[in-house]
Parts: C-alpha cells; sequence; structure tokens
C-alpha cells in the first residue's frame, strides 16, 4: 500500500501483486491507449504527463506501441522512480521520458501537455489536498487536451467489499491478503463517491467529465482541460 511505496522488497514485487489486486490491470491500460491513440492520432510527437508513474508499467506499455511519443514522469516515491527509470532504459527508450522526483508541486504552468493519465494515484491524495492535485494537473495541460484517471472510489455497503474481496481471491491473492487489504482501506486510501470525484474534476477546470470504465468500485473518469 502506498506508506510502503519507499520500501525496495514492496516496490520490486508490486508489478506482480498489482494485478492480483486490481482486477482488470491489464484492460485499464488497453483501453488508455486506444483512447490517447484515437485523442492523438493527428499529433505527430505528443507530449504526456504520467502523473504517478509509480514502477513505469504504463510509461513501458504506451512505449512500447508509440516509440515517438514523449513523456513526463512524475512520482513522490524514489524507489519507485529509480525502478521504473531502469525498466525503461532495458527498453533503450529513456530519451524519451523526462522523470521527475515528487508530487504534482513539481509541475508548473509552462509545461503544457497533450495528454495527462494519472492510474490509481488520487485515491491515495488526501480529501484536503484534492483539488490541488487536480488544478495542478489542469495548469500543465493544453486547452482541449485530455486527462485520463483510474481509482477506486467510495464503497457504499458492506456487500460491495465483500464482492470485491472475492474477486480479488479469485484473481489470485489469498484471503490473508485480501482481509488485510480491506483493514487498510481506511488508513491508506480518501475514497470519494463517483459523484464527488466527477465534481472535483469539473472544479479543477476539466470539462465534458465522463467515466469510460469501471470494475466494481474502481472506476475511470476522462475529461478535458476546458
Amino acid at each position: 500500500m502506498a506508506k510502503d511505496f519507499v520500501n525496495p522488497k514492496v516496490v520490486d514485487s508490486y508489478d506482480e501483486h498489482i494485478r492480483k489486486l486490481i482486477p482488470g490491470y491489464e484492460l485499464i491500460h488497453q483501453q488508455v491507449n486506444a483512447i490517447l491513440e484515437s485523442r492523438l492520432e493527428d499529433k505527430m510527437h505528443p507530449h504526456i504527463l504520467v502523473v504517478g508513474c509509480g514502477t513505469g508499467y504504463e510509461l513501458q506499455y504506451l512505449l512500447q506501441k508509440h516509440p515517438c511519443w514523449r513523456f513526463t514522469a512524475i512520482d513522490p516515491s524514489l524507489t519507485m522512480l529509480e525502478k521504473a527509470k531502469h525498466d525503461i532504459a532495458k527498453q533503450h527508450e529513456l530519451k524519451h521520458v523526462r522523470f521527475l522526483h515528487g508530487d504534482t508541486s513539481v509541475l508548473h504552468e509552462g509545461m503544457q501537455f497533450d495528454a495527462a493519465i494519472a492510474i490509481l494515484v488520487a485515491h491515495f491524495v488526501p480529501h484536503q489536498e484534492k483539488p490541488k492535485f487536480f488544478q495542478d494537473i489542469a495548469k500543465t495541460l493544453k486547452k482541449n487536451a485530455l486527462l485520463m484517471t483510474y481509482d477506486l472510489t467510495e464503497v457504499e455497503h458492506q456487500d460491495q467489499l465483500r464482492a470485491l474481496q472475492l474477486l480479488c481471491q479469485h484473481n489470485g491473492l489469498t484471503s490473508a491478503q485480501t482481509s488485510k487489504m480491506l483493514e487498510r482501506l481506511e488508513d491508506d486510501f480518501a475514497l470519494v463517491s463517483s459523484a464527488e470525484y466527477a465534481a472535483q474534476l469539473s472544479e479543477a477546470g476539466f470539462d465534458r467529465v465522463q467515466p469510460y470504465m469501471q470494475v466494481m468500485n474502481y472506476q475511470g473518469f476522462m475529461a478535458v482541460k476546458a
């Protein structure tokens, strides 16, 4: 979970564990790629912001599909960032990626991106910091540039938690791991409802907010810079 993202052992096992923890993990990235491709097909060398790049799976996936795209990737965990650099270097694609250590406060208006993605990031951002998180991203995007997010949203009923627990077990997590996951939801996540999430995007300066994917309480939103 979030508090462990500086632990080398956690980071080394992250890519394997996340596929069991997040149902539909591969499909998320397939959809993100397809939507980005459809929106950026008229641009020769689009520049994309990756917020919370983690171990760099999104970067690796998108670079394999689009070797001419450029990326700026940020992450507050230096351990995560170093692993991402190492794995991207094995693809010989470092020249296409600029890595920045830090949260969205390292961004500034001089950075004007054609699109941004924040996959499994905003649900870790404390409630009082969420408005600034989305505003920081918005200020770096060109007009009509696309933002795509994907996060765990607020759980309204206990049966939703039970269903999520069972789905993760069917996906490869042990019963003990899923129980620990549920125990740590309150400590590690700052969850909001789908409606509040969409409202926060609108208030941050985004337009045409709409969902593009949902698995249980995990939901993806896409929006454009107004």
